[in-house]
């Protein structure tokens, strides 16, 4: 993969998530089947990100490669009939998830990179970075109700959907995700709570 040639070359340095997938779907629309993206970016959690967001549209994530800082992902445009992007289907919104925190015993698993999880989580959210996801599986109960929260939603919907893939039956998206979280947290930085 050392002499990996791509027909065009995405910029999505200094990025952080949901960007670099935001900026990847658009430049894969140009590309006609077959062709190679490299797509450069300096945040740590875009690998895991471009190869689940990949996987889940159908187009073929080839690798990714470091060179210093920045990370270049090659991913392969699949054809028309190969990429039809799934999103998993049992959403709730923030509101929703604050309001099962208070009443009942359910799971809270949060997809982000650690150190975004170190600085402010939900109390009690398991941390599970979502390139460790498949590798981690084990600490989690199939029978749990299991409510995944990232920053925006795109990597707790790959990850709600790798759950759905495993035999997980009660998992849900949580969207718009700790980018707009106004419920208890704590870490680092903890956010005051609106009273």
């Amino acid at each position: 993969m050392e002499n990996m040639k791509a027909n065009v070359i995405l910029d999505a340095k200094g990025l952080a998530c949901p960007m670099p997938i935001v900026k990847t779907k658009k430049a894969m629309k140009d590309l006609e089947a077959g062709q190679v993206l490299e797509v450069q970016a300096t945040d740590k959690g875009s690998k895991a990100d471009i190869k689940a967001w990949a996987e889940s549209t159908g187009h073929q994530y080839l690798g990714t490669l470091k060179e210093g800082e920045v990370l270049k992902h090659y991913l392969r445009k699949s054809s028309g009939n190969e990429t039809l992007e799934r999103k998993h289907p049992h959403v709730i919104n923030n509101d929703q998830l604050e309001a099962k925190l208070e009443n009942e015993n359910i799971v809270v698993l949060d997809v982000r990179e650690t150190a975004e999880y170190a600085f402010n989580h939900i109390p009690n959210a398991i941390s599970i970075p979502l390139g460790k996801l498949e590798e981690r599986l084990i600490e989690l109960n199939k029978n749990d109700e299991i409510y995944i929260i990232c920053r925006t939603g795109n990597r707790s919907d790959m990850a709600a959907q790798k759950l759905a893939e495993k035999g997980f039956s009660k998992v849900f998206n949580v969207v718009p995700g700790m980018s707009q979280w106004n419920g208890k947290s704590t870490g680092l930085v903890t956010k005051e709570v609106q009273k």
